[in-house]
């Protein structure tokens, strides 16, 4: 193609920044997953705060729905999220002084925190770029799965600033200490393996087999106890800051709460255990339909 069709054809193509809000976050319900997508791949899925806005009322409407027992975060196109847009979320908000600025970090940082507590186990699926800003809902989500081809980096600082909007903290917190402060300090991009071996994400496999993955680790999660999964998500959530003795005593606060919330799934598994013998905690949950 000639420099002026290549023009051409780049001239004609869709602008994600012409995008409905509502088109930002495309989200299907299939068999108990909620595949939930972020929808700028002409913009290598930047968050835009249109994208931050529809995301949350995403978030809202599938957290309590019946037929939603796990959600799955992707990216449409060939990246899962290349980071904050740029223009629209920094040049743009910047340019209305303090009150844009707080505005757009309050809708970004409002729903990766509402992700990171969500009522319902949650998992990312890394299928392309994964960069800056993207390692906040990359650390909301509970589980992660990469792509081995994908692509993860921290390049904040070949353009001059730090690692902001929860990236370092999130490199900190998933990384060790030396691989933290390389990955952030030198800007080189990591594929989906090291991903894995540095523990940004739980597996990276080959893109075709991805989804596959995903969907098996989602129906895993869908037989066991949904109260106890929501219990255990928020535990290992809290217990990384905590001294040993407080987070015992707050495990045993938790697991009280639980009981007496879901206390006729305790006692089935239990009876199930203990009396019917028909399965063992270790080999995988009890039978829910059961109860």
């Amino acid at each position: 193609m000639t420099s002026k069709a290549a023009r051409a054809a780049k001239a004609s193509a869709p602008d994600s920044s012409d995008r409905a809000e509502a088109d930002t976050v495309a989200f299907d319900v299939i068999d108990g997953i909620a595949w939930v997508r972020f929808n700028r791949p002409e913009k290598r899925n930047c968050m835009s705060p249109k994208l931050n806005r529809q995301m949350m009322r995403v978030l809202d409407e599938l957290e309590f729905r019946e037929d939603v027992l796990v959600l799955v975060l992707s990216g449409e196109g060939t990246s899962w999220s290349a980071g904050m847009d740029l223009k629209e979320y920094f040049r743009e908000t910047e340019a209305e002084g303090l009150p844009g600025v707080r505005r757009a970090q309050r809708e970004s940082y409002g729903w990766w925190r509402r992700l990171r507590w969500y009522q319902k186990p949650t998992i990312a699926m890394v299928n392309g770029w994964c960069f800056g800003g993207g390692y906040g809902p990359l650390f909301a989500c509970d589980l992660a799965f990469a792509a081995e081809e994908a692509q993860f980096g921290l390049s904040e600082i070949n353009w001059g600033i730090l690692p902001g909007g929860g990236a370092t903290k999130v490199a900190r917190e998933l990384m060790p200490f030396r691989k933290a402060m390389y990955h952030a300090l030198m800007g080189e991009n990591i594929d989906g393996k090291t991903a894995a071996e540095w523990g940004l994400v739980n597996e990276a496999l080959p893109g075709d087999q991805l989804k596959a993955r995903v969907e098996q680790v989602a129906k895993v999660l869908m037989e066991k106890n949904p109260v106890a999964l929501k219990a255990a998500k928020d535990a290992i959530r809290r217990v990384g800051e905590m001294t040993y003795d407080n987070a015992e005593d707050y495990l045993v606060r938790a697991q009280e709460a639980a009981n007496s919330f879901d206390n006729h799934g305790r006692k089935e598994g239990i009876k199930q255990f203990i009396d019917e013998k028909s399965y063992k905690p270790g080999l995988g949950a009890y039978d829910k339909k059961s109860s």
